[in-house]
């Protein structure tokens, strides 16, 4: 459906999901959708790139536990994280022996890993596909800002890395989820140098996709109950919604952001969340839980990714983003 969106001819479904998440995630507004919690950043190991991967590791070890399905039966995974070389997913799929794609588009790898498992799954090279991203606020503290030792000043810009994994597992096998379409982002670069206002940054890439999805599809944001984007948070939402009402686009009465759904006003945030597992956790714990409540019948979920990098934010190179829409239906 023109360039950059394609609608499933079969029957792709989402069967089983399942969130691990942080303390802070673990307090906010939405705990009670996550199907597990820990109270503090360790996760009880000996460094937080271990409970990172503790994180990722355990998501998908409940999510087959729902599914009823072993590791072997699993036909490709599919991973993603914020960490170098995607450190996150490769020890995880070392330990998994799941035949593995390992995924980097920051933010919005939780879209991205869905879109590919689909198409996977709908040209008939898979059957079972189990998909995985993790972020976690030290392990992208000391990464992309400063290690938090440090303890230097934020602006009010700055997000939180949003501390959990989420995992989804993927068949033909019919559910109350179903994976409908989906758009595939174009990086957008708008100039945006700073590593901590990404909500800035990652805006446009959000509204090119958006505006894309509803064209190529001949549709309007009435025709979703949510359009819901990744990690925008209190900085880039107004910033969304200005540059679509440009093309004469109004989100405003459907729109929703996972950064900042995901913590509570009164916890110490910045602007918002962000991270691989911003947009999966509230994805897969709480919007999905309405579908299956009916409250929605279809939601467009854009998670946005800033593709930074340490050493290009140095030499003061501007911040490229990427957003990848996918539309998901609730099936009686």
């Amino acid at each position: 459906m023109g360039k950059q969106t394609m609608v499933f001819k079969d029957d792709i479904y989402i069967n089983q999901i399942a969130t691990v998440v942080g303390p802070k995630e673990g307090e906010g507004p939405l705990k009670n959708s996550f199907d597990k919690s820990y109270d503090e950043l360790y996760c009880g190991e000996s460094s937080w790139e271990l409970a990172e991967r503790k994180l990722m590791s355990e998501s998908i070890d409940i999510c087959l536990q729902k599914a009823n399905k072993k590791p072997e039966e699993i036909d490709y995974f599919l991973g993603g994280d914020l960490l170098n070389q995607n450190i996150t997913a490769s020890y995880v799929a070392r330990d998994k022996e799941i035949p593995f794609f390992g995924l980097f588009n920051a933010c919005s790898t939780s879209m991205e890993s869905i879109i590919l498992a689909a198409v996977l799954l709908e040209s008939g090279h898979a059957e079972h596909v189990m998909t995985s991203v993790s972020s976690h606020f030290s392990t992208a503290e000391r990464q992309f800002r400063y290690p938090t030792e440090f303890g230097g000043q934020k602006p009010e810009t700055a997000m939180y890395t949003v501390t959990g994994a989420g995992s989804a597992y993927l068949s033909k096998k019919t559910s109350n989820i179903k994976v409908e379409a989906a758009t595939v982002g174009k990086v957008v670069d708008y100039g945006i140098v700073s590593p901590f206002d990404m909500g800035s940054a990652m805006a446009p890439a959000a509204a090119h996709t958006i505006e894309t999805h509803l064209r190529e599809l001949n549709r309007r944001p009435e025709d979703y109950d949510a359009i819901v984007t990744g990690d925008l948070s209190r900085i880039g939402t107004p910033i969304l919604k200005s540059l679509l009402l440009e093309q004469d686009i109004d989100i405003s009465k459907v729109h929703q952001d996972c950064g900042v759904l995901v913590y509570s006003t009164d916890q110490k945030v910045f602007s918002g969340g962000s991270g691989c597992a911003c947009s999966a956790v509230v994805t897969y714990g709480h919007l999905f839980s309405e579908l299956k409540r009916g409250t929605f019948k279809r939601i467009l979920v854009v998670a946005t990714g800033a593709l930074l990098n340490p050493t290009m934010v140095q030499q003061k190179e501007s911040i490229p983003c990427i957003a990848h829409g996918v539309s998901f239906e609730y099936v009686e």
